[in-house]
């Protein structure tokens, strides 16, 4: 899985790291949703994951009861998919303590490609809007 997440970056980095991610509702139904999502160190397993920051209600709900996602990064006519076992990592879902909690926000946020100006704020707004990393562990990776 090493070498396929190292080709999951390679997709991510030139497009911004945006991918479509999908989840399933009760009914058995597909949501999917645009995010940035980057590749990151799991703070237990010590797997290389990928995740995402996010607030959405109804895709924390889905992952909770059916944690399972896929993600699929593109750039131009290239694609590549992960799908996996998904974990929430966040104030509503508390794996790890607060501090670990935030820093591995941050983390998830600069692998997604992100930067911030302020991260004593960009902590506040994490916690405020009540947002939580998501880890998908890759079960299968496959691309065009």
């Amino acid at each position: 899985m090493r070498q396929d997440l190292s080709m999951v970056e390679s997709v991510a980095a030139r497009e911004d790291y945006l991918a479509v991610v999908a989840t399933t509702r009760a009914n058995g139904t597909v949501q999917a949703t645009v995010v940035n999502a980057g590749i990151i160190t799991h703070p237990i397993s010590e797997q290389r994951v990928v995740a995402f920051v996010t607030y959405g209600a109804a895709k924390k709900a889905h992952l909770r009861a059916r944690p399972w996602a896929t993600l699929t990064f593109r750039t131009g006519w290239q694609w590549i998919t992960v799908e996996g076992d998904a974990e929430l990592m966040g104030p509503d879902d508390p794996v790890l303590d607060p501090e670990r909690t935030r820093l591995l926000l941050r983390d998830t946020f600069r692998a997604a490609g992100g930067d911030h100006d302020d991260w004593t704020e960009y902590d506040r707004a994490m916690q405020r809007e009540r947002r939580a990393a998501v880890l998908v562990t890759p079960a299968r990776i496959y691309s065009n």
